[in-house]
């Protein structure tokens, strides 16, 4: 009986089928990244983490001078920042946007610590950061720019913002997945002040 069912032209169809729908539950889901890491450490800009005080000395006797415009500072500047908070899975560290020396903006995640997955995205969106399942799938009702590929699901890594990018009402960023349409975690983007 064994030996009728493997000549059988329905038994091959059958294996087919379901070898064709392993083969694409296992590329579609790709299980083995939840037991896999990808680290990153790539050099971050060092911002002054607070402004110099433009307060006089209290031992001056002079009176304080009108203020000036101040000029535009000459070291890379941190426009803002926040905390990662957990969606579809456990996220922590934290997301900074800086403007370099020479202009450009960039957004930097430090000390991130995720899970990896498929189709993993970097947006900067301006969609509000909810916790709870409420907030694991808004990010694309709005007004997003993918900044590329997740590079890593652990440490210190870069992304450039391209140039001319309008960065008003962008207050938030999601590791973003793009085949799921669901955030892996995201932070609220604070003006730096």
């Amino acid at each position: 009986m064994p030996m009728r069912l493997l000549r059988a032209p329905l038994t091959w169809v059958v294996v087919a089928v379901l070898v064709v729908g392993a083969a694409t539950a296992l590329y579609w889901f790709q299980p083995w990244k939840l037991v896999t890491d990808t680290e990153v450490h790539e050099e971050l800009v060092a911002v002054p983490s607070t402004a110099p005080s433009a307060t006089p000395s209290t031992g001056s006797a002079a009176p304080p001078r009108p203020a000036t415009p101040s000029p535009t500072p000459a070291g890379p500047v941190l426009l803002g920042g926040g905390e990662f908070v957990s969606h579809e899975h456990d996220t922590r560290g934290a997301a900074r946007i800086v403007r370099t020396v020479d202009g450009r903006h960039r957004l930097e995640l430090v000390g991130l610590d995720t899970s990896n997955g498929p189709d993993l995205q970097v947006w900067l969106t301006d969609q509000p950061v909810r916790t709870g399942p409420s907030g694991w799938r808004v990010f694309d009702d709005g007004r997003h720019v993918a900044l590329g590929p997740l590079k890593g699901n652990r440490g210190d890594q870069a992304y450039e913002i391209p140039a001319g990018t309008d960065l008003t009402g962008l207050t938030s960023v999601s590791i973003w997945c793009e085949r799921f349409a669901v955030s892996f975690g995201a932070a609220a983007l604070t003006t730096a002040g």
